[in-house]
C-alpha cells in the first residue's frame, strides 16, 4: 500500500479538473476537499498552539465525506456479523480513530500535489470517481474513490490507490488478527493505538 499518496486522499480533488455538475459524486467530495485544504492553508491554523484546533477542524471536514461505519464494516466482513450492537459501535469508534489520527500527519504535509480526473461512473447507489495524481517530481499514480448514495448524500466508503483498495488493506490485517489471536486481541490493538494516540 503506498501509505505517502494518503495525504492526497483528501485534499487534491480541490487542485483542477473537469467541471462536474452539482450534487455529483465528484463534485459532493470536492466540497469537502476545498475546506481541508482552507484549513491546511491557513497561516494562523499552522501554529502549534492552534493544533487541537486544527485537528477537529480536519475530524469535521473528513467525517462529512467519509462514512467510517461502512468502511468499518467493510473492512471486518464476515466478522462483522458476529459483533453484538455494542462491540459494533465501539469497533467503528476505534476504527474512526485510527484513520483520522494515521493521516491527520500527511494530511497537514500537503504540497500542492496535483490531479487529473478521469472519469466518473455511476451505477445505482453507487458511484466511483477515478483520478491520477501527479507530484511535484512528476511521479503519477491512480487514485480512485468509491462512493454510495445515502440518504440523498455521496459518500465515501473507500479509496483505492494504485489498484489497492484502502478497506480491503485493513480487512486483511483484521481478519488475519481475528483468525490468529481472537477478536479480543484485534481490540486490544485498536484501544492500545487510540490510548497512544491520545497520549500527551
Amino acid at each position: 500500500m503506498k501509505w505517502f499518496a494518503l495525504p492526497i486522499l483528501f485534499i487534491t480533488l480541490a487542485l483542477g479538473g473537469p467541471v462536474f455538475a452539482q450534487g455529483s459524486p465528484t463534485q459532493t467530495v470536492k466540497k469537502t476537499v476545498d475546506e481541508v485544504v482552507r484549513i491546511v492553508s491557513d497561516k494562523e491554523m499552522k501554529k502549534p498552539q492552534n493544533e487541537k484546533k486544527r485537528r477537529q477542524e480536519l475530524k469535521k471536514a473528513i467525517g462529512a465525506v467519509f462514512d467510517y461505519g461502512e468502511m468499518a464494516q467493510r473492512a471486518m466482513a464476515r466478522n462483522w456479523r458476529d459483533r453484538s450492537a455494542a462491540e459494533k459501535k465501539e469497533f467503528v469508534s476505534l476504527f474512526e480513530t485510527l484513520l483520522e489520527n494515521s493521516y491527520a500527519d500527511k494530511i497537514e504535509s500537503y504540497n500542492q500535489e496535483k490531479i487529473v480526473y478521469l472519469n466518473e461512473r455511476i451505477e445505482g447507489e453507487y458511484a466511483e470517481v477515478r483520478s491520477k495524481v501527479v507530484t511535484a517530481k512528476r511521479d503519477e499514480y491512480s487514485l480512485d474513490y468509491r462512493l454510495m448514495n445515502k440518504g440523498g448524500r455521496w459518500m465515501a466508503y473507500d479509496v483505492v490507490i494504485e489498484g489497492v483498495s484502502l478497506v480491503s488493506n485493513y480487512r486483511g490485517q483484521f481478519n488475519k488478527i481475528i483468525t490468529n489471536e481472537g477478536y479480543p486481541a484485534l481490540l486490544k490493538k485498536l484501544r492500545s493505538k487510540r490510548a497512544e494516540i491520545k497520549a500527551p
